[in-house]
């Protein structure tokens, strides 16, 4: 699930049907006043942070004062089958609830929506019809929880309908228009308290996916060439910090690079700007440079000041790089590009690159606890201090390292009980996306290395990386495009749901 802060913004409201979310200034505090559905609908992109579509999505309601406060929110894709409605709607009901409690803040009612457009020949009300059935799985899932669902809408096509209204035909079987985005009293105050709607989650996909034009395929040869001499030598004991010494000092270059362009006004314009300002080679060199977990952990450090902004920059340009076979590589430009937004502020771009980094490679386990971390609403700030520290470490120690050192990955301020992190060998280069195999202990039996404790994660007690040889190749094959280049670092194994539409791995939920 991604996390959606507690509060977005500094609404506070009261009960349905009369919300009050207030917008809170340093002198006073507004009220804005929500009476009727069509006020609940239009409030449901302020809450979230962007539009909605395909998504099922429960909003807390607690007791405050004697009034209703909006409370955590969670937003799952709607699954294409409707078999899978039933388990969709309880993981919903249930992550958001234990979300809640975990923070020692039940909530005592639910609003429920189900946002979806129509698909070819349909109308807005065949979409009502069609989503009832899950509208009433989840005000059935939140009862069963002691949490009642007392609205729960529908929006699609504009308009908006409500299943909860009990006096008949007083709701348009037509549906109720929207009012104009930006032109309610919520979105004035929002405006007013600097809180923007971010468009949707698709427009913000479409900057991290892989490329599907004609240019795809160049980038792929590029990973090819590149990867048939960059591979080998990362797998080397002796020559890997070489390579991930070029692979840092390439990307510092581009970063600088793309800090002195002109600016572009618009996302997508200046995505393709960045994307003129990267060779193929180059995008291919960093993508293989960076399955180095080490190399990945050092890059992440340029996370604040004014490297931020034009790395995070770099690490969606090259998500974007990470072509046909080379999906799972994307893992890693993912990650980094969660873990800049995040740290500078940015949480929702944070947990969807993360998401999308676990859709990549479920086993990805710096993305998974920088996910559940972000989602948890830790402060950065801690894993940030842990960065600095090892960066500075780096560069006192630089002058006496040797060239087998492992540099520790930085993990303080993690979530309690998250999985532990632990460095695995590097797995054997193979065609295809297929996963790699979890490395085994020297004993052959599958077991866990021996680990200690390193700020604030374990890691091997030997650090080195242990690399088996390369497979042989079958004629035909293309060993370099789908080789598994991760080594020593963030040993990243974890579990993940099945992808959820919009591409998050899990119900997105905040208690």
């Amino acid at each position: 699930m991604t996390n959606h802060s507690e509060t977005t913004g500094p609404f506070d409201s009261s009960g349905i049907p009369r919300q009050r979310p207030s917008i809170a200034s340093a002198e006073q505090t507004t009220q804005v006043t929500l009476r009727t559905p069509a006020e609940l609908a239009d409030a449901l992109p302020y809450l979230l942070g962007y539009r909605p579509e395909d998504s099922m999505v429960l909003v807390a309601l607690h007791d405050h004062a004697g009034r209703g406060r909006f409370g955590g929110r969670a937003r799952l894709g709607i699954p294409a089958q409707e078999e899978d409605w039933p388990a969709a709607a309880r993981q919903l009901a249930r992550g958001l609830v234990t979300g809640s409690e975990r923070r020692g803040t039940r909530p005592e009612r639910m609003v429920a929506y189900v946002c979806q457009e129509p698909g070819p020949g349909e109308s807005g009300r065949d979409v009502k019809r069609r989503l009832g059935r899950l509208a009433h799985l989840l005000r059935t899932e939140c009862g069963s929880l002691d949490v009642p669902v007392i609205e729960a809408l529908c929006v699609s096509d504009g308009r908006f309908w409500s299943y909860c209204c009990p006096v008949e035909g007083c709701c348009p079987e037509d549906g109720s228009p929207m009012g104009l985005p930006g032109t309610s009293v919520l979105a004035a105050a929002a405006t007013y308290a600097g809180l923007q709607v971010r468009g949707t989650l698709k427009e913000l996909h479409v900057r991290l996916r892989p490329w599907e034009s004609t240019a795809a395929l160049e980038q792929e040869v590029a990973l090819d060439t590149v990867g048939m001499s960059l591979v080998p030598r990362i797998l080397d004991e002796t020559s890997r910090p070489g390579v991930a010494h070029e692979t840092l000092d390439l990307a510092e270059r581009i970063i600088h690079r793309y800090a002195s362009a002109a600016p572009v006004s618009g996302t997508h314009p200046a995505d393709v700007r960045d994307d003129e300002l990267l060779a193929n080679d180059e995008a291919a060199t960093l993508i293989l440079g960076l399955q180095d977990r080490t190399t990945r952990d050092q890059a992440a450090a340029w996370m604040e000041g004014e490297e931020a902004g034009p790395a995070l920059r770099l690490w969606r340009a090259l998500a974007r790089r990470c072509v046909g076979p080379y999906g799972e590589h994307a893992a890693a430009p993912l990650t980094l590009a969660g873990w800049v937004a995040w740290s500078t502020g940015d949480e929702l771009e944070a947990r969807e690159a993360l998401a999308m980094a676990l859709g990549a490679d479920p086993d990805y386990l710096f993305a998974r606890l920088l996910h559940q971390a972000c989602n948890e609403g830790l402060d950065p700030e801690s894993i940030r201090r842990c960065l600095r520290a090892e960066s500075a470490e780096r560069v006192a120690l630089a002058p006496h390292a040797t060239p087998t050192e492992s540099v520790k990955t930085p993990m303080h301020g993690l979530p309690p009980g998250s999985a532990t992190d632990t460095d695995e060998a590097a797995s054997s280069p193979r065609t295809g996306t297929h996963r790699r195999r979890r490395a085994r202990s020297a004993s052959g039996d599958g077991s866990r290395p021996t680990t200690r404790a390193t700020c604030g994660r374990r890691r091997p007690a030997d650090s080195r990386p242990r690399s088996s040889a390369p497979e042989s190749t079958r004629p035909g094959t293309r060993a370099p495009s789908a080789a598994r280049t991760r080594t020593a670092g963030t040993g990243d194994t974890a579990t993940s749901g099945t992808p959820a539409e919009g591409g998050s791995p899990e119900p997105e939920v905040d208690g």
